[in-house]
């Protein structure tokens, strides 16, 4: 199932996400970090709703217009700034953009390339991601 997804076929019936009050564990607040909401948010969200998009990501959130979409791409760089400085896979992964078939918005590859995890070459950036995602799948979501 996994691998249909990572092959950028996004399933158009995905299950809901929960909204970070909706999450079984912990509950979020708005004082705690956009970013740590999104970890949680991702962590929790069912094995079959990934890969989210943004928009789905800043709905489970609760954000709301003006610049959603860009402050979900801010928090998933944190993210990822913070899984690698960890060793961890990324799980902004998990994350993809509905116009890019399946793969995330071109600002997470470009961060990749900066932190060393991912070739230069956007030739090979595509398999580079679908790695990373089924390693993220692997740690977090199995």
């Amino acid at each position: 199932m996994a691998a249909a997804l990572v092959e950028g076929n996004l399933r158009s019936h995905n299950p809901p996400i929960p909204k970070q009050a909706e999450c079984p564990t912990k509950i979020m607040t708005d004082s705690q970090p956009l970013a740590a909401q999104a970890r949680h948010i991702l962590e929790t969200a069912p094995r079959e709703s990934l890969p989210m998009t943004y928009q789905q990501l800043a709905e489970a959130l609760s954000l709301r217009p003006p610049r959603t979409i860009q402050r979900v791409a801010q928090a998933l760089e944190t993210l990822m700034r913070e899984d690698a400085a960890q060793g961890r896979p990324f799980i902004a992964a998990l994350v993809v953009s509905r116009r890019r078939e399946g793969l995330p918005a071109q600002g997470f590859f470009e961060l990749a390339v900066k932190l060393g995890r991912f070739p230069a070459d956007p030739v090979q950036q595509a398999e580079a991601y679908r790695e990373e995602f089924r390693r993220v799948m692997a740690q977090c979501c199995d």
